[in-house]
């Protein structure tokens, strides 16, 4: 059964060199929003503070805070990027992240290379990730440019195959970070297309975003952060999408 469970779950990261003045201090207490401690003339940044959640299966869950409040780091420890330093997080399922999707890609490797290169980082198999890359390619729609290191790539072009790839394995878990709009206008619109079947084929979405609306018609449960911490779970009805 596809499930998140988070229980007294806890993120910090340590700063050095961060405790030079109260000013700075001050200033980094208002971008991170999160506790901010000092230990041995290192400051603390409490990204995520006893964090309980339960997420099964059906659960469309928007979470919400201002900047700061731990929304980017709840996700990346959904992912495994960063390991709890209290508490567990348990993950049942395949997870597909749209959490800053070029993240980890090769500069210097081709954009095949790439292909199979995040296909090993996210745990699939050879053979499957083989199968899919005929389809990343065509969908990319960057032909011989495949060939070529994808440090020569401009921004949209490298933001068009991690979407590609990202996409291409069905998945049980989607998390994502604000809603992706990627490439021109006939990519933005297959890409549209491609995204919304990916959510309706993912058992459990977790979307971290600022906009109410989008919340609001995505999901059917919100979960609020302040300084790392949930203020809020709750049931959110869904609002029907608007047919033309």
């Amino acid at each position: 059964m596809t499930r998140i469970h988070l229980q007294d779950v806890s993120v910090a990261f340590p700063i050095f060199g961060a405790h030079g003045t109260s000013l700075k201090h001050t200033l980094t207490a208002s971008v991170t929003g999160g506790r901010i401690g000092r230990d041995s003339g290192v400051t603390i940044i409490q990204a995520l503070q006893d964090v309980c959640l339960d997420i099964r299966e059906g659960d469309r869950v928007g979470v919400v805070g201002h900047n700061g409040s731990g929304k980017t780091t709840l996700l990346r420890t959904m992912k495994g990027v960063y390991p709890p330093q209290g508490g567990r997080c348990d993950v049942i399922g395949r997870i597909a992240s749209l959490v800053e999707p070029v993240q980890g890609m090769e500069p210097e490797a081709t954009g095949w290379e790439n292909i199979a290169l995040r296909g090993v980082l996210t745990g699939v198999s050879r053979g499957e990730m083989q199968r899919v890359t005929p389809e990343i390619a065509e969908f990319s729609g960057l032909g011989d440019y495949l060939e070529m290191p994808v440090r020569t790539y401009s921004t949209g072009m490298l933001m068009r195959l991690a979407f590609s790839i990202a996409t291409s394995i069905r998945c049980d878990i989607l998390l994502m970070d604000e809603w992706l709009s990627v490439g021109d206008a006939d990519f933005k619109e297959r890409a549209e297309v491609r995204l919304r079947e990916v959510v309706e084929q993912s058992g459990i979405l977790v979307l971290a975003s600022h906009s109410a609306e989008l919340i609001a018609r995505e999901c059917n449960r919100v979960v609020q952060l302040e300084h790392g911490r949930v203020v809020r779970d709750a049931p959110l009805e869904r609002t029907p999408p608007t047919r033309s």
